[in-house]
C-alpha cells in the first residue's frame, strides 16, 4: 500500500514538474521588442500563441512607434525592433533588415454620424494638406474638418502620408502618440477624420472607401486598395540575434502564427 501511494505521488510530482518546466526543447530567456503601437494586437497574439508553444521565453513588447522600433534594433536597444512601414534607405544602409510578418491597411476613419463614406486618394490629399477645410465641400455638413493623426515618426502616418503623396506637407488640427488615441477622438468629434490600422477600427468610427474601393482584407490582398502596408519584424546584419529571439521570429512568419495573425486583425502574407 505505501509502494502503492509513493508511487503516485511520484508520478505527481513528475506531472508537476512537466508542467511548470521548461519545454521539451529546452529553450529558455527573455526577447525584447520595441516598436510600431499599430502592431500591438498582432504582437498580443503572437506572445500569447508563443507562450503556449515555448513557456520557457518570456517575449516583452514595448510600443513606441515604427522610427524608434527600428532605431532600437539597430543600437541593440531591442532584439527585434517592429514597423508598421516600409523600411527608409537611410535605416537599411545602417543594416536594419526587415521581415514580413502580416499585411494591413490605412483605414481612413470618419465619425459614424458623417455622411461622407468615399473620398479619392485626391480629395484626401486635399484635406490633409489644408486644401479642403469644410465638409461641405465634400457632400457633408457644413462644419470645419478637424484633421487628426500621428505624431512624426510613426509608421501609420508615414505609410499614409507616402500612399497619398503628402510626406510632410500635412496640416494636422491634432496629432496623437498612438492608434488607440486617434481612434478615440474621433469617435468623440463628429467632424473628425483621421486615419489607422485596420486591425484597430474599432465601434465608434467608420472607415470610409477609397476611390470607391472598401477597405477590407480581400482588398488589402488583391491589390484594389490603395493604402496598405507591411507590418515588419526588424533587426541589424550586424548583431545576430540570440537563440529565443531567432525561435520567436521563425514563429512569426510560419503557417502555424497566421491563424493567430488573422484573429488579430491583420492580413496573413
Amino acid at each position: 500500500m505505501k509502494k502503492l501511494a509513493f508511487s503516485l505521488l511520484a508520478g505527481l510530482l513528475l506531472l508537476a514538474a512537466c508542467k511548470s518546466g521548461p519545454p521539451p526543447s529546452g529553450l529558455t530567456g527573455t526577447v525584447n521588442t520595441d516598436g510600431s503601437s499599430s502592431m500591438a494586437d498582432v504582437m498580443s497574439a503572437l506572445q500569447e500563441a508563443f507562450r503556449e508553444k515555448e513557456p520557457g521565453v518570456t517575449v516583452n513588447y514595448s510600443g513606441t512607434g515604427s522610427g524608434a522600433g527600428v532605431e532600437a534594433a539597430l543600437s541593440g536597444a531591442c532584439d527585434i525592433g517592429l514597423s508598421s512601414r516600409r523600411l527608409k534607405s537611410s535605416e537599411k544602409s545602417k543594416g536594419a533588415v526587415a521581415y514580413v510578418v502580416a499585411l494591413d491597411a490605412v483605414a481612413v476613419v470618419v465619425h459614424p454620424s458623417n455622411p461622407v463614406r468615399d473620398l479619392t486618394v485626391e480629395q484626401l490629399a486635399e484635406i490633409f494638406a489644408g486644401k479642403i477645410s469644410n465638409w461641405q465641400a465634400l457632400g457633408g455638413p457644413d462644419a470645419p474638418v478637424a484633421v487628426y493623426g500621428r505624431e512624426a515618426g510613426s509608421g501609420t502616418r508615414g505609410a499614409f502620408e507616402e500612399a497619398v503623396g503628402v510626406v510632410d506637407r500635412c496640416v494636422y488640427t491634432n496629432v496623437y502618440g498612438s492608434t488607440g488615441d486617434v481612434i478615440g477622438n474621433i469617435s468623440a468629434n463628429p467632424n473628425a477624420i483621421g486615419y489607422a490600422s485596420l486591425s484597430s477600427v474599432r465601434d465608434g468610427v467608420a472607415a470610409v472607401a477609397v476611390d470607391g474601393v472598401a477597405c477590407g482584407e480581400d482588398t488589402v490582398r488583391d491589390g484594389a486598395y490603395r493604402l496598405q502596408r507591411p507590418f515588419l519584424m526588424v533587426a541589424s546584419a550586424s548583431r545576430p540575434l540570440g537563440e529565443a529571439a531567432q525561435a520567436f521570429l521563425n514563429f512569426a512568419q510560419s503557417e502555424e502564427a497566421a491563424a493567430y495573425i488573422t484573429r488579430a486583425g491583420a492580413i496573413a502574407p
